[in-house]
């Protein structure tokens, strides 16, 4: 009976230490320029980790192994001389890549189909081209929307106008199959904007759709359009606001029960703060159902919120993630982040610095400050909330060392990011569990001579380890972190 308490006490402590704990493992460094080279974390297919950079315009897949040693390289001749975009879809045997290319005085949007060790299976299939204007490629012209399982697949361009909102679409299977091409309209009584594409696992697409208003431009309309696979013609379900203005939100398919979701921030005013959260819910077999609810920031959030920012608290906040739990609750995860101007008359210098004084009459400074998470059981009543303090800032790099990565991993969430000053730069880990309790660690980030990591651009790979690409001089080298 000793023994067995003994190990049970054990086991707890190692349990409580194998939460928090993580290990770090580096790729071998390799030339980069920051402002001129590409990379993306493309994902795991056939045990190997893919990892796409483009240097000195010589586009690669390079092969990684449990430890993060290459061990293959594999060139994507194919590649037309200009990328504009790259994205990877990655399958247990298979990889999917979509790319741009300027061609000609065109984008031209490309889907490849590659077999689990990054050969090209068959020719590149064309998906669309557009005209650029004078100046070149000055946009994305081509957006992509891929379903949970990864098996439908949309490539659309969407376009604002002064009376609605129109999506081209074109609808692809998991083997680059074209099953369909279409073009639909929504009119609407004056000019209106398109926010978030997704697309469910049987193929149907849903987009965000609003008219703004105010200083603001907070939505006093909103809808959210459905276009079922191959269809024409949008089935508009309108979220009446009752009078209140919505920003920063995001939607997330729930294709399980058949249902969509959207979260974000609402005002009582056209151009006022923020005073709480809009969540609603369409059920999609009950095509007339959209519940809807504002529920009110409480006056205990407001109070920790004002302890670090005491005139309104909730404003410049972004909302970045929508976790919807098994129970019909959710979690929403914002970021406070906003941009400012000075003169070079006037430096201030963050830990980051990308620009010089003799060159710019204007600097921009990007500033990422707290990460808040809220958790709403499905009554709408808050159950938790963790603000985790963090400040952030740099000029005329586009934020890029700032902001941080998530990990899932269905427990606990975990964030990464920079805390960096004018002298030092470390990396900090905060993790939030289920019931909301949130703890700071300093992490451990030892080897490669401590590069920079830029956590914002970190994927995660499986269900307890996330990639990070990391910049050291003119190198860069990845780092997988295992939880």
């Amino acid at each position: 009976m000793q023994f067995l308490k003994f190990t049970f006490f054990f086991l707890l402590i190692c349990a409580k230490s194998v939460c928090f704990a993580q290990d770090v493992l580096y790729t071998e460094y390799e030339k980069f320029d920051f402002r001129s080279d590409e990379y993306v974390v493309a994902g795991m297919s056939g045990g190997k980790l893919y990892i796409y950079t483009s240097v000195g315009a010589s586009p690669q897949l390079n092969a990684y192994d449990d430890s993060m040693n290459k061990i293959a390289t594999v060139l994507l001749d194919f590649f037309p001389a200009k990328i504009y975009e790259v994205r990877f879809i990655t399958y247990p045997d298979k990889i999917i890549a979509l790319y741009q290319a300027l061609e000609g005085g065109k984008v031209i949007q490309y889907a490849a189909l590659l077999d689990e060790t990054g050969r090209l299976k068959s020719k590149p299939l064309e998906l669309g081209s557009v005209k650029t204007g004078i100046f070149g490629a000055t946009r994305s012209y081509f957006e992509h929307a891929i379903s949970d399982n990864k098996r439908a697949l949309l490539v659309y361009s969407a376009e604002d106008r002064s009376d609605g909102v129109e999506l081209e679409c074109k609808w692809l299977d998991d083997n680059l199959t074209l099953i369909k091409k279409t073009k639909a309209t929504y009119k609407t009584d004056n000019r209106a904007e398109h926010g978030e594409v997704n697309i469910a696992n049987d193929g149907t697409v849903f987009m965000v759709a609003y008219t703004t208003t105010g200083a603001h431009n907070y939505a006093d309309r909103f809808w959210l359009l459905q276009l079922r696979q191959g269809g024409n013609k949008f089935e508009p379900k309108e979220v009446y606001l009752d009078d209140k203005f919505v920003a920063s939100g995001t939607m997330k398919i729930d294709n399980q029960n058949a249902k969509v979701f959207f979260s974000g921030f609402y005002s009582d005013k056209k151009n006022g703060s923020f005073d709480g959260i809009i969540y609603t819910t369409y059920d999609r077999s009950d095509s007339a159902k959209i519940q809807r609810k504002f529920i009110p920031f409480d006056r205990e959030l407001i109070k920790v919120a004002g302890i670090r920012h005491r005139q309104h608290p909730f404003d410049d906040y972004f909302v970045k993630h929508l976790i919807v739990k098994n129970d019909g609750g959710f979690v929403l995860v914002s970021e406070l982040q906003y941009v400012t101007t000075r003169s070079t008359y006037t430096p201030g210098f963050g830990y980051y610095s990308f620009y010089s004084p003799y060159t710019n009459s204007t600097v921009h400074e990007y500033h990422y400050e707290d990460i808040l998470s809220l958790s709403y059981n499905k009554e709408g009543e808050r159950e938790w909330s963790s603000f985790i303090p963090k400040q952030q800032y740099s000029q005329e790099d586009g934020g890029v060392f700032s902001s941080f990565g998530l990990l899932n991993s269905g427990g606990t969430l975990a964030y990464l990011f920079n805390d960096f000053n004018v002298h030092h730069s470390r990396i900090q880990l905060a993790t939030v569990s289920a019931d909301g309790k949130t703890e700071v660690h300093g992490f451990t980030a030892e080897g490669n001579d401590y590069p920079d990591w830029i956590p914002k651009s970190a994927k995660q790979v499986s269900a307890r380890s996330m990639v990070v690409p990391c910049l050291h001089k003119k190198q860069i080298c990845f780092a997988k972190v295992q939880f």
